[in-house]
């Protein structure tokens, strides 16, 4: 039996007000949908039933008396009334996502809910098309912006122009994303340290212990030192950094290399003096 719950998978209270279901909706498009790097289709597919059914007062007010008498079964019991085609009837998933399409960039439904393993192939024109509407496309932010720095990139306009576009897109986005209440993937911030090493461990490389320190996250790590690294040079940990926000990649850590003094080499270094 699948207990899921439409409110839990759109991370809503059940006294949610509608806009901010449809917020809720727009923030997990955007982070699932299949066309950016971490999509999820399966995911995209729960949470635009969840959408359909509480962005409708109708199907919501049956939904949560069947939540009522039969608590999280209450999802099993609907869909034993209610079908994919009878789900998605009069939804307006269409108009949100041909607004947010003119922001994002989109690709057509029929071309990721023709997927055998999404609704199938019967559903290729069924999910966006209703009285006085035709949605036409899921937006996605990764493949637009890609396409359009590629095209910048290639056209053969001057490198300052390009970065200006780039820079009035990111801007345009963000103001956007602001306005509708999309949460913008944000990486995190990388962070720096020191490792101290010998000599020895300088010349000849290897594996290093290091003490990596994070709240709530303290661990021991051996860290691979390349040979004949010199004093100063950075080593990247990769994904060590700061947690990243709304999807965001985490951050990186940068461990700076401090070559221990020997003690001959202390005692030269005094003479030097």
């Amino acid at each position: 039996m699948n207990q899921k719950d439409y409110y839990r998978i759109l991370g809503v209270s059940e006294t949610a007000a509608s806009e901010d279901i449809k917020k809720a909706y727009r923030n997990l498009a955007f982070r699932y949908h299949p066309d950016r790097s971490h999509g999820n289709e399966e995911m995209m597919k729960e949470i635009n039933e969840a959408y359909a059914v509480l962005s409708n007062s109708a199907k919501r007010k049956e939904y949560d008396n069947l939540r009522q008498t039969y608590g999280s079964f209450a999802r099993d019991r609907f869909r034993q009334t209610y079908t994919d085609q009878d789900i998605f009837r009069n939804s307006d998933i269409g108009q949100v996502f041909e607004e947010l399409s003119k922001i994002f960039g989109f690709n057509r439904p029929e071309d990721i809910f023709s997927r055998a393993n999404f609704y199938g192939h019967h559903y290729r024109t069924f999910e966006f098309k209703g009285p006085g509407y035709s949605g036409r496309g899921f937006f996605t932010h990764g493949p637009m912006r890609h396409a359009y720095r590629e095209k910048l990139k290639g056209g053969g306009g001057h490198p300052l122009f390009s970065r200006v576009m780039l820079k009035g897109l990111d801007v345009f986005q963000k103001m956007a994303a602001r306005k509708l209440g999309i949460d913008l993937p944000e990486n995190g911030k990388d962070r720096y340290d020191i490792i101290r090493i010998s000599p020895e461990e300088a010349a000849t490389g290897g594996k290093v212990r290091y003490l990596y320190r994070k709240p709530g996250n303290s661990r021991e790590l051996l860290v691979s030192i390349p040979s004949r690294i010199r004093e100063g040079q950075k080593i990247k940990l990769r994904g060590l950094g700061e947690e990243g926000r709304h999807g965001g990649e985490p951050g990186n850590l940068f461990l700076k290399v401090n070559i221990r003094t020997s003690f001959l080499g202390k005692i030269r270094k005094f003479l030097k003096k």
